[in-house]
């Protein structure tokens, strides 16, 4: 018999060396994140899938899932901070979901949703950020970028070209690109580089092909993300 903990209530079996998000996703229960994917290792700099264990906040995503756990996820508290969390996250960068490309494929966009957010509580800030479009094949917009970090991880680790990394501070925190020029077309990324195809959002674009995948047909028009990851379907 498999060890297991407990997540609000129900019983998810778990192995040495997973996560709670791990093993909740492989038992089809969700737990929001933005910044967690199975391919690299976990970060924890989102906070969104912050859950409660044995009565201490900690990331889902680096929790080790032990056996005889007792894990809160799903409670109005704590799915009342993450609403927080991602109303800070529109309000701080320009995300225009109407008008953007990426929208319908967006994890921002869709966990949002997931968590019934409609309209914005906070004031925007319209912030003043560039648009890299000097790389022949794939546009940078900064305005986009949720600071998930896993195109710097997707660089160094699947890649090994270490393009991009994290700088600054709190709001002055930013991306920065590896070049003389500090330009992404100056950069060794090239279109088929796993950092060109891992952003969550709309902040890393394949050129010339803008709508190439209809809205309405796209991966969250017909299957919400808490759908997608009880499938399998989510990464």
């Amino acid at each position: 018999m498999s060890d297991s903990f407990t997540l609000d209530g129900r019983a998810i079996p778990c192995a040495p060396g997973q996560s709670i998000l791990q093993a909740a996703s492989a038992a089809g229960v969700f737990i929001p994140h933005l910044c967690f994917h199975p391919e690299f290792r976990p970060q924890g700099s989102c906070k969104l899938c912050t859950v409660r264990a044995s009565g201490r906040l900690g990331s889902a995503c680096t929790l080790p899932a032990t056996p005889g756990l007792s894990v809160e996820s799903d409670t109005a508290e704590l799915n009342a901070r993450r609403r927080v969390l991602l109303q800070l996250l529109f309000v701080e960068g320009n995300h225009f979901c109407p008008a953007c490309e990426k929208s319908g494929d967006c994890l921002l966009q869709a966990t949002a949703y997931a968590l019934k957010i409609l309209t914005p509580e906070f004031v925007q800030f319209y912030p003043h950020r560039a648009v890299d479009a000097s790389h022949p094949d794939i546009l940078l917009d900064m305005n986009r970028c949720i600071l998930c970090g896993l195109c710097v991880e997707a660089s160094h680790r699947a890649d090994g070209k270490d393009v991009f990394a994290l700088a600054g501070r709190g709001l002055h925190s930013h991306i920065v690109v590896n070049s003389a020029s500090g330009r992404l077309g100056d950069s060794t990324l090239t279109a088929t580089d796993r950092a060109a195809h891992i952003c969550p959002v709309g902040a890393i674009l394949p050129k010339r092909q803008g709508f190439h995948t209809p809205i309405g047909e796209r991966k969250y028009d017909h299957k919400t993300v808490a759908e997608q990851e009880i499938a399998g379907e989510s990464e």
